[in-house]
């Protein structure tokens, strides 16, 4: 599979892994407080993740940078998100949520100066209009929706920073980062909440909210991180966007009053840019200067020629390795061999 297709079909089940669970995030915190339920969504994330397990523990430089990832990602956007859930519909806070790509493109293009191509700004543009399409056919005007819509726009900025600095961490275990960040996360959030005092949820909501937190946040993670290996930040949070959409599907699946034809008309918007990303192919010559890094690798793709004592070369593995001097051409996405930075 051409490599961008596959980063493509990663971040869309990441995606809508997270979209499923925003309505129901909205459900099942009705009634708890902001910060518990940050708390309660990422204990679910560690959780997942533990049990699945992972083979190589975390640097410790990746620990520093998981602590700043967890502020903005695992404690403010969350708690923002539960806050506009509590003052806005479902299905207009899901549709919202597409803002997220919009902010993580133009941050991957600022900070890791990512090339973005008139392709995917055009895909950018196509999400980000047919959001703004759903959400103003959802829009009543009134005060308290905006302050809702106001707080989701929030969270989509703090989780936007998250990817961004998230993409240092791609080559690392998946499964490791989700516990490291859901249990920094869950620690800020469950401290705030018993500083603010707020009251104990009832079982069926923790249940809920663990639910939630495990398949939405911990999964979709992990599946975000490997996509972010082939794809980068930018291309990554820009068909991420899709999850929004499918969160306002399930909303309107379980109650959510359907939008009109601005509605469809997003949709349509959102899927043209999806299909931007999904037949997107770069490939051209290009060289490899020497190079000793760890990360994981097989040995069937082009790139990795140094020996092994027995062992599948197709099967994926970490370890220390050095590169020869090598210039080829096939297709690549933004991953860890192939960053072409803007000058």
């Amino acid at each position: 599979m051409d490599p961008i297709a596959r980063g493509v079909l990663l971040a869309l089940a990441a995606a809508v892994a997270f979209g499923l669970s925003t309505p129901f995030v909205q459900l099942a915190g009705r009634g708890v407080g902001p910060f518990t339920t940050a708390a309660l969504l990422y204990v679910g994330a560690a959780g997942l993740a533990a049990v699945v397990g992972g083979a190589r523990p975390l640097p410790r430089w990746a620990w520093q940078r998981l602590a700043v990832i967890a502020v903005f990602g695992a404690f403010a956007a969350p708690a923002l998100l539960a806050a506009g859930l509590a003052r806005t519909s479902g299905t207009a806070a899901s549709l919202l949520l597409n803002f997220e790509a919009v902010f993580t493109v133009l941050l991957g293009a600022l900070v890791h100066r990512e090339l973005v191509g008139r392709r995917v700004w055009g895909a950018v543009a196509l999400i980000a209009g047919g959001g703004a399409l759903l959400v103003l056919d959802r829009s009543s005007g009134s005060v308290r929706l905006e302050l809702g819509l106001l707080l989701v726009t929030g969270a989509t900025l703090g989780w936007a920073i998250d990817n961004t600095l998230s993409r240092a961490l791609s080559e690392l275990d998946p499964r490791q980062v989700v516990a490291g960040k859901g249990l920094l996360g869950a620690l800020l959030a469950s401290g705030t909440a018993l500083v603010l005092g707020e009251s104990l949820p009832p079982v069926a909501s923790v249940a809920g909210l663990l639910a939630c937190g495990a398949i939405g946040y911990g999964g979709s993670l992990q599946l975000y991180l490997l996509a972010q290996r082939t794809l980068g930040s930018a291309r990554t949070g820009s068909v991420f966007a899709v999850g929004p959409f499918v969160g306002a599907v399930a909303a309107v699946a379980i109650g959510q009053p359907i939008g009109g034809w601005l509605t469809f008309a997003g949709a349509a918007a959102i899927a043209a840019g999806v299909w931007l990303h999904l037949t997107e192919h770069h490939e051209h010559a290009h060289a490899h200067a020497a190079e000793t890094h760890t990360h994981p690798h097989r040995h069937d793709d082009g790139h990795h020629q140094h020996a092994h004592p027995g062992g599948d070369p197709g099967a994926v593995h970490t370890h220390e390795h050095t590169h020869a001097p090598i210039r080829h051409e096939h297709a690549h996405a933004e991953d860890v061999h192939h960053r072409h930075h803007r000058s």
